[in-house]
């Protein structure tokens, strides 16, 4: 992402552009699924005065806001996404890496799954999967 699509981005979601949501939206755009601390050590390459707390003070605000989104594994460290496509995720929990995975095929399975069993008390708003797995091509 660009500093223009990243500006955009912030005032879409109603955000003012500073340059730190700016850095860290930024750093975030730019790696893939990182963690909290790797965005920490980012940012304070040009930023250094930035403290943690701000930092995870943004990604909280991001979140609110729709800006991205976060990628909970249990009993793995937080990741972060700055991808607002539809998506799933694979993961390795041997290597740790996390991929991107598009399937408009795979949504509309579930969705229409969804659909049909009418979960009581329950209302969708989006679908995520997380496949666990091995990559092997390592």
């Amino acid at each position: 992402m660009d500093k223009k699509t990243a500006e955009e981005r912030l005032r879409n979601a109603g955000l003012r552009v500073t340059p730190q949501r700016l850095e860290v939206l930024l750093a975030l755009s730019n790696s893939k699924h990182p963690t909290a601390e790797y965005l920490i050590r980012k940012v304070r390459k040009k930023h250094n005065s930035i403290s943690a707390s701000t930092i995870y003070n943004i990604l909280d605000t991001f979140i609110g806001k729709g800006v991205i989104s976060k990628i909970y594994i249990p009993g793995h460290v937080m990741r972060y996404d700055a991808m607002l496509e539809k998506h799933h995720h694979l993961y390795d929990a041997d290597t740790n890496r996390i991929e991107d995975y598009f399937d408009d095929e795979l949504f509309e399975l579930i969705q229409q799954y969804v659909q049909h069993k009418k979960i009581p008390g329950f209302e969708p708003d989006d679908i995520k999967i997380k496949l666990l797995g091995k990559f092997t091509d390592k």
